[in-house]
């Protein structure tokens, strides 16, 4: 292996961001690309993997979307109710859920370039799209009803995502390396040309005309996220990938890139408590996911609500509910469900043979059964679970016109005139009331972090922490970003399908650039 190599474009990390960067940057010019991670082959695909494939996405409904599922046919079409989803509405799920907080340009960016990228990712890509009618719709008097916003996912998932750009790449002749970390960026007469790389026990200096930088977050360095997140975050259980550690944020930091966005914020979820600790399962992936709380209730382990399970569709509460979880005591929770709702979860995430599902004849055989395994007052849960009944009770009574739809937010809920819970239960409330009666024991799992590098919304560059001469902020000449790296986009929260759908637009727009680029500073 030389000591000193080049290319046209090198992208730092593998994942899904990384390889639409690759690509883009194939597809506009570049000869030579390379791809360098640090994690070994068995882990390949980054955080991108562990998904469920959904991409959210501006669209105009059905007949939209239709030509680029394979999962559809034409009298299952004629079953389905989905309706437009604008770049209004897009922008304003982003925005509200980050308290207005999130950079408009770069919200704006995400937005506008949400559909044309979906577009790319089925035509040149490949990606065997599907609608998400598992995750994403419920058959509600014999129609296929779409909620939340978000309608696209992928044929098996985050697996199948990988998949089809590890056969692209292969296509269109991009190197990858594996386990080869990049240790620093070089720099010349204030521009980036190329980065250091650990590999085969060497140092290697890659030259190239633009480097990318797409690896991730910090959320798998437990030092780190007791830094920027605090103290509870050591305990929460990692739900991808090993191997983002924030190296990519700390060698553009070391050469002057401006860090931007939420340090403190995060994406996590409900996550079974039995999974693995350090990392994500190759095999079982997202099925680790509980997101079913919007049809039942959460206790902690006191045997106490303390979320509004029902303040939103499962889509658009589920990033910020993991927090919620890891802040209770022991960082645990109960989810628990009754005959009535247990159809209509979802196999794979509350199946036999992907949790550990505790099952009772009634409530108080369920409290006994929750306390051999951390419930601390099973008195409290059940005066917990009376309360809420009657509380529903009494709503029922004062709005008898409601009726349950778990596809629109349907008011049925636990305040009325003479109760209100807190926390309330604001849609979706029934009574805990029949048997069998089901809890399933979560945790906090950490999927990525917030805070990143700053970059320039049309093209992906990073930019500097100093500014120009009139004051005005400058890109890095020569360093590009894409994917969880991006600070300032999300702030709190966000609506989930959001993040593979940025990493597929800001990694096209740095992949373009970066062509561009290569064409005036190209390597020898």
């Amino acid at each position: 292996m030389p000591a000193h190599v080049a290319y046209d474009c090198v992208v730092v990390g593998g994942g899904h961001a990384g390889s639409c960067a690759a690509l883009s940057a194939a597809e506009y010019g570049c000869q030579r690309v390379l791809i360098i991670d640090k994690c070994p082959k068995d882990w390949s695909g980054g955080n991108g993997y562990f998904t469920a494939g959904a991409h959210r996405t501006v669209h105009d409904g059905l007949h939209d979307l239709l030509p680029i599922v394979n999962n559809v046919s034409p009298e299952l079409a004629s079953s389905i109710d989905m309706d437009p989803y604008t770049a209004d509405q897009f922008t304003w799920d982003i925005m509200r859920l980050g308290e207005s907080r999130s950079d408009p340009n770069l919200v704006k960016a995400l937005v506008d370039g949400s559909r044309d990228a979906v577009r790319w990712l089925a035509e040149y890509v490949r990606v065997p799209f599907t609608f998400s009618f598992n995750r994403q719709a419920y058959e509600v008097n014999g129609r296929q009803k779409f909620w939340g916003g978000m309608v696209l996912s992928v044929q098996d998932g985050g697996k199948g995502l990988i998949a089809a750009h590890h056969k692209a790449l292969e296509r269109e002749r991009i190197e990858v390396w594996y386990d080869s970390p990049a240790v620093e960026l070089v720099m010349e007469r204030g521009r980036v040309v190329g980065v250091l790389v650990e590999r085969q026990g060497e140092v290697i200096q890659i030259s190239a005309g633009a480097v990318i930088l797409a690896c991730g977050g910090f959320e798998s360095s437990p030092e780190l996220r007791r830094k920027h997140l605090g103290d509870s975050w050591i305990r929460a259980r990692v739900r991808g990938t090993p191997y983002n550690t924030g190296d990519g944020i700390s060698i553009a930091s070391s050469i002057g890139a401006k860090l931007t966005g939420d340090w403190s914020g995060c994406h996590s979820t409900c996550w079974d408590v039995h999974a693995p600790i350090n990392h994500g399962s190759r095999t079982l992936s997202n099925q680790f996911t509980k997101s079913g709380y919007p049809l039942g209730i959460m206790v902690n382990t006191s045997g106490l609500r303390f979320v509004d399970e029902g303040a939103d569709f499962r889509n658009y509460t589920y990033a910020k509910y993991g927090r919620a979880i890891l802040n209770e005591d022991d960082g645990a929770a109960w989810q628990v469900f009754d005959g009535k709702i247990i159809k209509w979860l979802r196999e794979e995430e509350y199946g036999n043979d992907v949790a550990e599902l505790v099952w009772a004849q009634s409530i108080n055989e369920l409290g006994d059964r929750m306390a051999e395994d951390g419930l601390k007052s099973k008195e409290t849960f059940l005066k917990t679970v009376t309360s809420f009944n009657e509380a529903i009770l009494t709503h029922h009574h004062e709005n008898p016109h409601l009726e349950w739809n778990p596809s629109i937010k349907d008011n049925l809920s636990t305040q009325s005139t003479s109760t209100s819970l807190s926390p309330p239960k604001s849609n979706w409330a029934l009574p805990i009331d029949c048997p069998p009666f089901l809890a399933v024991k979560v945790s906090c799992g950490i999927t990525f972090t917030f805070g990143g590098l700053a970059i320039d919304p049309e093209s992906g560059g990073v930019l500097s922490a100093k500014s120009g001469n009139n004051g005005e902020t400058r890109v890095i000449e020569g360093l590009f970003c894409t994917g969880e790296m991006v600070g300032g986009l999300f702030y709190g929260n966000y609506p989930g399908g959001s993040g593979l759908t940025g990493g597929a637009v800001f990694g096209r727009k740095a992949g373009r650039e970066a062509a561009k680029l290569n064409k005036v500073f190209r390597t020898p």
